[in-house]
């Protein structure tokens, strides 16, 4: 599993609140092309985000699932990649100050081709490119107001 980290100068629930708009993702998560629909209920255990993935002509049009969200400190996602593959993706978020969180990201292939092809080259891609991701997740997350 490729895991990253990075502390975030935001309260957990302003982070998770990120995490909970489903149609933030093409902004912050490293080739998520477009969000094509949000279910109602995300991050609800269940819910489904529909998106589009890669670059185009050759993106691949799929859909994530939540399989555990306890807000504010972990979402759990089957991300869809379908033909593929899919990818199990865990943020945990912990407060380590009045207003920083540390944001772990951890991401593995969990079915399809992709997870034939799992070694260390792979986990070292899917760390920079997730290493980017927290990046754009702390952009968009401390240029939110806090609302206390």
């Amino acid at each position: 599993m490729a895991i990253v980290e990075k502390v975030i100068g935001a309260p957990p629930q302003q982070v998770f609140d990120v995490l909970a708009d489903g149609w933030t993702y093409s902004d912050w998560v490293v080739g998520t092309a477009h969000v094509r629909d949000v279910d109602d209920a995300w991050p609800a255990v269940g819910a489904k985000l529909h998106h589009r993935a890669g670059p185009w002509p050759f993106s691949l049009t799929d859909a994530s699932t939540v399989l555990a969200c306890e807000p504010p400190h972990k979402l759990v996602i089957r991300a869809g990649l379908w033909p593929a593959g899919e990818a199990l993706v865990v943020f945990t978020l912990e407060q380590i100050g009045p207003d920083r969180t540390r944001v772990r990201l951890g991401e593995d292939f969990a079915a399809g081709p992709l997870r034939w092809v799992r070694n260390k080259l792979n986990d070292l891609v899917l760390k920079q490119r997730n290493k980017e991701t927290l990046n754009r997740l702390a952009d968009i997350a401390t240029r939110q107001k806090d609302p206390r």
